[in-house]
């Protein structure tokens, strides 16, 4: 099968930066604006020339670009459990070994269906459950090679979600990282359909033992990765090259409240999104990348395809946020793909320095003052004086290599995106997308020097539509921008969520458009920008309308800020909120209001600081001057506020497996905290209004 030569695809020289997208001509309708396409390529379709129609070619793109020993799939070695010690370097599974492997796997996982040891299903799904790892690609790659329905489960999902994602797509087999076997054994009375667990690393004889005599009990079998391999090794098949409509995967979606949805993402969807995302890219070295955001969840997942595509090489972290940064320096990746929650905490960093007394200080101050300057009039990220000076350090702390940096699943204030393209020299390529659309639907233009705040152009593959919101006063006609909710289309959004009809229909409509609950405005160069949430909206006392979400975002640029809750009563006029500081900022400041010297590490102390009324009104300063500095409206700003230590984690419940708060379950658990703060009376002093 011929394999498409068109990674990655460049802007063309002439590319227009003042129309990045373009209204199609007759595609205007009453209530909405026209269809928005990306300017600098042509609208690229399944049926578009030179384009990849599944998943097995990406892999096939890539082996051809390199020499087989060339590394694809890395892990820094286990030197010790007891204490946690880890290799200063990265052994690697060459591209070579990764092809026979995914063969082996894809042969023996086809040979334990057709032998009837697994199956009987409506289809051949196989569950993934485990963070990320080489284990994880290969067998998703055999996956994809041997025409299975892969079924991504969170490393950190709670039982119950395990049952129901595993028992709603009727799955048989299961592929695990160790600790979980014990987890779907204790299920398995729960679990009827499910008659084999592949453990995805090498079991020691003691374990393999027991486990073998439990799946014995309750009617399970148990395979390690080599054991899958040995099989198919003696039962070899070739690859297949899927149709595009074949499904690849059902990936759940990790909502906040009720059951998740599975998007089933077909073969044609998935590669149609891979592919557009290689357009637009002005670097064409060879990828390497750190491996850290989750493959269960797809923006991880498309991430890694690309470069995979391009002949890349995938590093995998070691699992541990804390050792996240060492990964990274030991690495030397060009690619950082990553989440706001993360590079805010670099900014944070960064910024903190700019408040040194002193030369330091004032040293730090200038540099960032002449490089923003420069990035605002040329778009150039790089100074030959003052990255040697100031910045070199904050790029050795992402290995001195990074030449891209995505960013997406969130927005970034501007502030936060423009320091980290001056302090890092490194593209920061923020985009737009959902589980729905395989993470693809718009990003910035590389080198657009005031991209900052938008999320881009509609990608190449994407069809963008703004549909009025009369209930928000947002509408196609609004001047100088058009405004309303973004709806989606093209070759890569999903067409349902798995058995269920109700909310397919009130997401996708007749014409496939995807109604995506963001609402967002149309600048003058056809670039977006989300301004609002259709979703998880409330109305104050007064009649305003809050989008929570986007308050919370817009607050989490200021330093003192690990995470925010914001809360409202529609019997009440105004916001109050729970803020989670981050030690070393909460540290620093109650020391600064006490007068003396406040470890961070110093955990009863840090209580005693978010107990405090004088520090807390300290927070409240802080968050007042990033309201200020955010445009945000007077009913908008959080007059009250709470503080605590004790932090929303996937653990207690309170934050989805992609970082998300779980609004219900924090209200309940704060909720005499927040009713406290009402409870004081309407404020009188004056909070901050837009500026």
């Amino acid at each position: 099968m011929p394999i498409p030569d068109t990674l990655p695809v460049p802007y063309p020289p002439d590319a227009d930066y003042s129309r990045q997208s373009f209204e199609v001509p007759g595609t205007r309708k009453p209530g909405q604006t026209g269809h928005y396409r990306n300017s600098a390529f042509p609208f690229l379709t399944l049926s578009s020339p030179d384009t990849f129609v599944n998943l097995v070619e990406f892999f096939d793109s890539g082996k051809r670009r390199v020499p087989g020993n060339a590394p694809l799939l890395g892990r820094r070695p286990l030197l010790s459990a007891n204490p946690l010690t880890y290799a200063s370097h990265y052994e690697w599974i060459s591209w070579e070994t990764a092809d026979i492997r995914r063969q082996y796997i894809g042969s023996g996982l086809h040979h334990l269906f057709a032998s009837g040891v697994v199956g009987g299903g409506p289809m051949r799904s196989l569950g993934i459950y485990s963070g990320n790892c080489p284990e994880w690609q290969l067998v998703d790659l055999a996956a994809q090679a041997y025409e299975f329905v892969s079924v991504p489960l969170y490393d950190t999902l709670g039982k119950d979600t395990v049952e129901y994602i595993l028992n709603h797509t009727e799955s048989t087999l299961i592929a695990v990282a160790p600790q979980h076997v014990t987890t779907i054994l204790k299920l398995s009375s729960k679990l009827p359909l499910i008659k084999a667990i592949v453990v995805m690393s090498e079991l020691p004889q003691e374990s393999r033992k027991i486990y073998e005599a439990w799946g014995a009990q309750v009617g399970i079998k148990i395979y390690d990765l080599s054991q899958v391999e040995e099989i198919g090794k003696a039962n070899l098949k070739k690859p297949v090259y899927p149709p595009s409509d074949a499904i690849a995967s059902i990936c759940y979606t990790s909502g906040t409240t009720g059951n998740p949805k599975g998007v089933v993402m077909t073969h044609g969807m998935m590669a149609n999104a891979v592919h557009a995302q290689a357009f637009g890219h002005n670097n064409d070295d060879i990828p390497v990348s750190i491996c850290f955001l989750p493959l269960a969840h797809c923006y991880g997942r498309v991430a890694e395809l690309t470069v995979l595509a391009r002949g890349g090489s995938l590093g995998y972290w070691t699992g541990d946020p804390l050792r996240l940064l060492e990964d990274i320096q030991i690495l030397k990746p060009n690619i950082f793909p990553a989440v706001p929650r993360i590079l805010n905490r670099i900014y944070q960093a960064g910024m903190s320095a700019a408040q040194l007394p002193g030369i330091k200080g004032a040293l730090f101050r200038r540099a960032l003052d002449v490089k923003l300057q420069r990035l605002a009039t040329t778009g150039q990220t790089t100074h030959p004086l003052w990255d040697r000076l100031v910045f070199k350090k904050i790029a050795a702390v992402l290995g001195g290599n990074v030449k891209m940096i995505p960013s997406g699943s969130a927005p970034m204030s501007a502030a936060a995106i423009n320091f980290l393209k001056v302090a890092t020299g490194a593209e920061i390529v923020e985009g737009y997308g959902s589980t729905e659309n395989v993470a693809t639907a718009s990003k910035v233009w590389w080198s657009d020097k005031d991209s900052a705040g938008r999320v881009g152009a509609p990608q190449a593959n994407t069809e963008f539509k703004l549909v009025d919101v009369p209930s928000m006063s947002y509408f196609a006609t609004d001047k100088p921008y058009p405004r309303g909710e973004i709806c989606v289309r093209g070759d890569h959004c999903f067409k349902e969520y798995y058995k269920d009809p109700e909310n397919t229909k009130s997401t996708v409509d007749a014409d496939g458009w995807q109604h995506s609950g963001d609402v967002g405005e149309v600048d003058e160069c056809g670039r977006f920008r989300i301004i609002d949430r259709v979703k998880n909206i409330m109305k104050l006392a007064q009649g305003e309308y809050v989008a929570l979400e986007r308050v919370e975002s817009l607050y989490s640029a200021c330093p003192i800020v690990a995470q925010l809750y914001v809360h409202g009563d529609s019997l009440q006029s105004y916001l109050v909120g729970l803020v989670f500081p981050d030690p070393i900022q909460l540290a620093a400041l109650a020391g600064r209001v006490w007068g003396v010297d406040v470890a961070p590490t110093d955990a009863a102390t840090l209580d005693k600081a978010a107990a405090d009324p004088k520090v807390r009104d300290e927070v409240l300063k802080a968050l007042d001057k990033q309201a200020r500095s955010a445009g945000l409206n007077g009913f908008e700003t959080l007059k009250r506020i709470h503080l605590s230590n004790d932090l929303c984690t996937i653990d207690n419940n309170c934050l989805t497996p992609t970082l998300k708060m779980k609004r219900k379950e924090v209200y309940g658990k704060f909720k005499a905290e927040l009713d406290s703060l009402y409870a004081l009376g309407e404020p009188t002093k004056s909070r901050p209004t837009k500026l």
